[in-house]
């Protein structure tokens, strides 16, 4: 039998307090709502560089621009609008290489079109045709992910595929702050940081869930310092500010690709738009919150920068969003011009056996 004298609290000899961890959470901007940048920051990028990065932003705005006008005429389906969300998808694409393994969610159209995948195939997808998702070749990019967040345990498990091949490649997977409140978040993170796995988690904190509000996401002053937990880095940069986004990612992927294991960034950011153009965002949010951040347009600083460099004026920027339309407009033509998918083979890649009743529905179709 245990027999150790009892000795009250009170006479108890006190034990010194140690301090177990302790963190910060740094902010990255470069490019103010003005069109300065801090040198300092500033990315390496040459004026031919920049440009693209311009028209790459453009080409995103002009495709959800003409995405919006389609599904309001009946020729696509539900779509989700990213208006204002340009810098965070262009800034960080830019960043990859080819042979790195893509995650998106159901809004990041501007990555699929910075890489060169077609915009035939993004609207064709949105119009409901599922061959939209037949990724050519050349890309590794995973079909949208429309389930919240589920796709994160995916870039993972490509991750831990690219660690056991030796592979030197980084998974990238991108989602919005609605995805932190999911368990696939937790559990994505957990294993990511336990085996320091070569992923880059980009959050575009828009602001909103649908119609919760950030706050009434998280009781944390950051979504960035959700990784530390998991024992990575986490950064917040302005998701508005496309040299921010893109300093931040390239300093990501050079850390996994180099064994230096994950890091999530935090993109700031606002979804200007509706969820989707099944949503009134104009019920939860209001209209001077809307137009406080329009002063802060991606686009907007970007051509303003620009202007200051001699690289952007009026007729550049209309010639230019004149090509961006032509682009647009011809896959529009494109999408159109497909044959409609043959309906019966939603049947033969389902079950190996059709039961009585799906092969009436079969018989029917």
């Amino acid at each position: 039998m245990f027999n150790a004298a009892y000795i009250p609290r009170d006479e108890q000899p006190a034990m010194p307090e140690e301090l177990l961890a302790s963190f910060a959470v740094r902010r990255l901007g470069i490019l103010d709502e003005q069109g300065n940048v801090d040198e300092a920051l500033m990315p390496s990028l040459s004026g031919t560089e920049i440009m693209r990065i311009y028209e790459a932003m453009l080409l995103a705005r002009t495709f959800d621009e003409r995405a919006l006008a389609l599904q309001r005429e009946g020729r696509l389906g539900t779509y989700p609008p990213f208006l204002g969300q340009e810098a965070s998808q262009v800034g960080s694409a830019l960043a990859l290489t080819p042979a790195d393994w893509l995650f998106p969610s159901y809004r990041e159209m501007g990555v699929h079109l910075t890489l060169g995948y077609p915009a035939s195939q993004l609207f064709q997808y949105w119009a409901g045709d599922e061959r939209g998702q037949l990724t050519p070749d050349r890309f590794n990019i995973f079909p949208f992910c429309v389930s919240v967040g589920t796709h994160i345990l995916h870039a993972v498990g490509a991750a831990m595929a690219a660690r056991y091949r030796q592979d030197p490649v980084v998974a990238v997977a991108w989602f919005g702050d609605g995805a932190t409140s999911k368990g696939d978040f937790h559990e994505g993170f957990n294993m990511a940081g336990v085996f320091r796995l070569p992923v880059v988690f980009i959050c575009q904190n828009n602001q909103w869930a649908i119609s919760i509000p950030l706050k009434g996401q998280t009781a944390t002053a950051t979504l960035a310092q959700k990784a530390i937990a998991y024992g990575f880095d986490g950064v917040q940069v302005d998701g508005n500010d496309v040299f921010a986004v893109h300093r931040a990612t390239v300093e990501a992927i050079a850390k996994a690709r180099s064994g230096g294991g994950p890091t999530f960034i935090e993109c700031l950011t606002y979804r200007m738009g509706d969820h989707t153009t099944a949503d009134d965002a104009s019920r939860y949010r209001s209209p001077d919150e809307v137009a406080a951040w329009r002063e802060r347009d991606p686009i907007l600083r970007l051509e303003r920068y620009m202007a200051q460099q001699g690289l952007w004026d009026e007729g550049y920027g209309k010639e230019a969003k004149t090509r961006m339309t032509a682009t647009i407009d011809e896959a529009v033509r494109a999408m159109e011009a497909l044959p409609p998918p043959v309906a019966a083979e939603m049947f033969e890649h389902t079950c190996a056996t059709l039961n009585p009743r799906q092969a009436g529905q079969l018989k029917e179709l």
